[in-house]
């Protein structure tokens, strides 16, 4: 079957461009390789989205789903390999099939770059977090440590300062390596102890994250009491098997502008899979629906 617009991903990007597509009747496929609604749906509360006071990133990606499927498009489980052009559009291989598409979406999303610990995928949600924009309110009055030392970790710790009762950095350099400015900062906040030269080696707790375990380069060890942790180790793209089509810069992002364009034409970019400066569920959104209104002027010769 020919679609109109395949989009791939489906994070609030993909399924935003799905339903702007879809309302604009055209023939839509969305491929999603794990679960709809990305990795919004790990998060146990949604709080700064308009409209929403709060929401469940589960309930929020089901919603979403709902009000896509409500529109005729068609959804597929698969892992998408790479994409091809054609005379007709292009064609984007699957794990389990290929699809044919006029023009292509990519919603690829950007993964945190995780610790790789033991525990880690099960206390996501625990005490496991990768926002303090979205999850530092959780943690009001608590203690937490911030893992990292680049301006994210930085800024996230400052941020979590206001909330809660003590933040901990740590970091595995000798050094932070965020900008002096932030580090200044960091210095004339009395809540915030920063640690260098240590690795987290263990995250602890039964139903939730009681302690974490952290080794110095010296060889000693010690058990930080925190309720949480937030991981701010950078973000990780998924890209390279579009990068024939579609430009990446040197952290593996697609190249694209507001418009979502990319140099192919019939080539879109929606999301936190491209270079942009806020990567948050309601700009997120905005990509989707830019880019859907893109290919659908493309699409009509516009």
């Amino acid at each position: 079957m020919m679609y109109d617009i395949v989009i791939i991903g489906a994070g609030p990007a993909g399924l935003t461009a799905a339903l702007y597509a879809g309302r604009a009747e055209k023939r839509v496929l969305v491929i999603e390789k794990e679960n709809f609604g990305g990795q919004i749906t790990f998060s146990p509360k949604i709080e700064n989205y308009p409209t929403q006071m709060e929401i469940s990133g589960s309930a929020f990606a089901e919603q979403l789903l709902s009000q896509v499927q409500a529109q005729n498009v068609d959804v597929e489980l698969d892992t998408v390999t790479g994409i091809s052009r054609d005379e007709n559009g292009f064609t984007v291989q699957g794990d389990y099939a290929a699809y044919q598409g006029k023009t292509v979406i990519l919603a690829t999303g950007a993964k945190h770059r995780v610790l790789g610990l033991p525990d880690e995928e099960r206390l996501v949600g625990a005490g496991v977090c990768y926002c303090a924009v979205c999850d530092g309110a959780f943690f009001r009055g608590q203690k937490v440590a911030v893992i990292g030392g680049g301006n994210t970790a930085l800024q996230d710790a400052i941020l979590l300062s206001e909330l809660c009762e003590q933040v901990t950095i740590v970091q595995n350099l000798p050094v932070l390596t965020g900008e002096r400015i932030l580090q200044a900062r960091i210095e004339k906040i009395a809540n915030i102890k920063v640690i260098t030269e240590a690795k987290v080696t263990a995250l602890c707790g039964e139903s939730a994250l009681e302690h974490i375990e952290i080794q110095y380069d010296n060889g000693l060890q010690e058990q930080l009491a925190v309720n949480g942790v937030f991981v701010a180790i950078g973000q990780q793209p998924d890209n390279d098997a579009f990068a024939s089509y579609a430009a990446l810069d040197d952290y593996g992002y697609l190249i694209a502008d507001e418009r979502c364009l990319t140099d192919t034409p019939g080539l879109f970019v929606a999301g936190d899979c491209r270079t942009k400066a806020i990567r948050q569920i309601v700009t997120a959104t905005a990509d989707g629906a830019t880019a859907a209104l893109a290919a659908c002027r493309f699409l009509d010769g516009q």
